[in-house]
């Protein structure tokens, strides 16, 4: 543990930097969409045209963070089930997992925190709600199914893009235009979330636990379930934890680039 922590502790910060900086993103585009008192609410009044521009924001975000110095050092998981899952497939090791997991945490809790400093009762109005992810209106096991199937989709997508040797660059625009096309498609569904350090990090300053439980189980389902299927098709080797590995940075993963 000790050993991990003393050499590691870069990429650790790095991701926690990273769903910070994509919770800040979130928190700032959900006032600037959804308080009454935004002139951009009331001029994008059209929700599923707000829910597009949502998604384009978020989207070009965690492309930004993913292809950043940052992610491409740290793989850019921001995601606690992206790295329980790498995990799953021989690319993380057990130390590296727990401490990235409670660096997401910790990240993305500070980031919309951040959010609520600067704008005060903005975030926490009811139409913004801390950008919390709750069921929508077709109830609990829609959204847990739903949760499952974005999950799925988007490892299937990242196992199989960035292990294709001409597609690997493109892994960080593939996963960045998953994240907006689900926001569009699936957000009335369950909130979007694919990440447990996501809902938890609004869930707690909203105090809004509505069935939880979905958000801290369907995407570490859904994406075991993808790499389950990826290992067991005897499709592409999964080389790397890391979803881009350009620029010659450091990779602490157990990295098959480097074989």
């Amino acid at each position: 543990m000790s050993t991990a922590l003393a050499r590691h502790w870069p990429e650790y910060a790095m991701e926690a930097a990273e769903l910070g900086l994509f919770m800040a993103s979130a928190g700032f585009f959900g006032v600037l969409l959804y308080h009454p008192a935004s002139p951009t609410a009331h001029a994008v009044a059209d929700p599923f045209l707000r829910r597009v521009v949502m998604a384009l924001a978020m989207g070009l975000t965690a492309i930004a963070l993913i292809y950043s110095p940052w992610g491409q050092r740290s793989g850019a998981h921001f995601n606690p089930a992206v790295t329980l899952t790498f995990f799953r497939l021989g690319k993380v090791a057990g130390w590296d997992a727990v401490f990235y997991a409670m660096a997401q945490i910790g990240g993305g809790l500070s980031g919309i925190l951040a959010v609520a400093a600067l704008t005060g009762a903005r975030v926490a109005h009811p139409a913004v709600s801390y950008v919390a992810t709750v069921p929508g209106a077709w109830g609990v096991g829609v959204a847990f199914a739903a949760e499952v199937l974005i999950s799925f989709g988007l490892m299937a997508v990242v196992l199989t893009v960035s292990n294709t040797a001409r597609l690997a660059r493109f892994t960080g625009l593939c996963a960045g235009a998953l994240v907006a096309t689900w926001i569009i498609l699936e957000a009335p569904l369950s909130g979007m979330s694919m990440n447990p350090a996501r809902s938890f990090a609004s869930a707690l300053p909203a105090n809004l636990w509505t069935a939880f439980w979905i958000y801290l189980a369907a995407p570490p389902l859904g994406m075991l379930l993808a790499a389950e299927l990826h290992v067991r098709l005897g499709r592409l080797p999964v080389l790397c934890a890391k979803l881009d590995h350009e620029g010659g940075r450091r990779c602490i993963f157990r990295c098959g680039y480097a074989s």
